[in-house]
């Protein structure tokens, strides 16, 4: 199929890559034209395992190009893919400016019948707004004389589900394909295109527009309750006494509950949890609902940061001048994304109190340099043990897998004090205390 995908972020990057990687012919529009031009030389922009691969191979046999020109693009497509980003507003709703602006330009210059599908995270009712907003770019051509009647277009839902750091192998084997149309024959096409990513069972889930915008919020939520609940029984494990990494075990092995989504940390981050929770609850209050659980989910994650910086400054007392080795940046492994990373708060907080910061991450310290933390003092390193040279503490912040089996004897010996804090639990506290380790876990006193 010939298709267009506007936006080059993390979502329409990796859908425009993965459709061309299924053979579809797939141009991917952005306005960044620096942007175009590295990603026509190879150059991708994010961190994401694989999508270079698949961008370099597609764009080398010319089922993936890129380009500027969205006129272009919309002329040689039949369904056309909304890929940018819908920040949130100051309200916490989503805002669609962007989408939008995006619709016009479909408007002005589709020259025949398009199938338009909001890929992005929108809230229920953007079908409506998409399709309105392009209708009235139409009927002003038509106004003009530069068309005879308006062309024929439907706007769809297709949320993506897709998890950073394994979004390439999310979007070529998705548990499930979720298109909302209220139009019979669009959802025969959406099903049609997305057949190769479902053939091994059936996942494709088509539903009413309205159902398809709302799922996306809801997933998202109810894993972020996931994570919300069980660090708020490791607060209550460790004031009780009990083991929060015992108890992890003892309901995660109930099918009904599983074991994904309840490892007890420092709180989730990311582009996805922290923006959707926040535009669920406006969508809530908006609608006359009162969104008791949403919100108690945003409060646990926020408290949960402090509570774990309180586990710092309750050891040390007074942090001015200590040194601290933070191991992790990005708000989860294999990203280089730290959208609302909990190393941020973590490091502002410390310094804030006079402290020295000292980092490592495998992927994310040039976004830390250039843009998350650029404004703050902080030394980074290439390697990890060298961020542990004469420091009074070790911070584990991002669980990447070269951190969970570290060589303890080499860590001791550089830490001016054998201390470690684990944001994620990822150590054997009792082979730490044998080793002369003071360490501190979430949910474990």
């Amino acid at each position: 199929m010939k298709l267009s995908v506007i936006g080059t972020g993390y979502v329409g990057l990796v859908t425009g890559a993965c459709f061309a990687h299924m053979g579809n012919s797939v141009i991917c529009v952005d306005i960044d034209e620096k942007k175009i031009e590295n990603l026509k030389k190879g150059i991708i922009p994010i961190y994401e395992p694989g999508l270079e691969e698949i961008v370099k191979n597609n764009f080398k046999i010319k089922t993936l190009k890129f380009t500027t020109d969205i006129k272009e693009a919309l002329k040689n497509s039949d369904i056309t893919f909304i890929a940018v980003g819908t920040p949130q507003g100051e309200d916490g709703s989503a805002d669609l400016q962007y989408v939008l602006a995006v619709a016009k330009d479909i408007g002005k210059y589709m020259d025949h019948p398009l199938i338009v599908v909001d890929k992005s995270t929108v809230p229920v009712g953007t079908a409506d707004k998409v399709r309105e907003t392009i209708k009235e770019e139409l009927e002003k051509r038509v106004k003009s004389g530069e068309l005879k009647e308006i062309i024929d277009f439907d706007v769809v839902s297709n949320p993506e589900f897709l998890k950073e750091g394994d979004a390439v192998s999310d979007f070529l084997k998705p548990d499930r394909v979720v298109i909302g149309a209220d139009n019979p024959k669009s959802m025969e096409i959406l099903k049609e295109l997305y057949a190769p990513f479902t053939r091994n069972h059936e996942r494709f889930i088509g539903m009413d527009v309205r159902s398809a915008e709302l799922t996306k919020y809801a997933a998202n939520t109810m894993l972020a309750t996931k994570i919300s609940f069980m660090n708020e029984m490791a607060k209550i494990a460790e004031a009780v006494g009990a083991d929060i990494n015992k108890v992890r075990v003892g309901i995660g092995s109930d099918s009904r509950i599983g074991y994904s989504f309840i490892y007890p940390g420092i709180g989730y981050g990311g582009s996805c949890f922290p923006k959707d929770v926040k535009a669920l609850e406006k969508i809530a209050l908006d609608a006359g609902v009162e969104p008791k659980i949403v919100k108690a989910v945003e409060e646990v994650n926020k408290e949960q940061r402090v509570y774990f910086l309180n586990k710092i400054l309750n050891r040390f007392k007074d942090i001015k001048g200590k040194r601290f080795a933070i191991w992790g940046l990005s708000f989860k492994p294999e990203t280089d994304d730290m959208r609302e990373a909990p190393s941020i708060t973590i490091i502002n907080e410390l310094i804030k109190r006079g402290a020295k910061i000292r980092a490592y991450d495998p992927q994310a310290m040039e976004m830390a340099k250039n843009f998350w933390l650029k404004d703050l003092d902080v030394e980074y390193f290439d390697n990890k043990y060298d961020t542990l040279n004469n420091s009074d503490a070790m911070i584990l912040v991002t669980e990447w897998k070269e951190f969970r089996s570290p060589d303890f004897f080499e860590m001791k010996k550089r830490l001016k004090s054998p201390i470690i804090f684990d944001g994620r639990n990822q150590y054997n506290k009792d082979k730490l205390k044998e080793l002369g380790f003071e360490y501190y876990q979430v949910g474990v006193k």
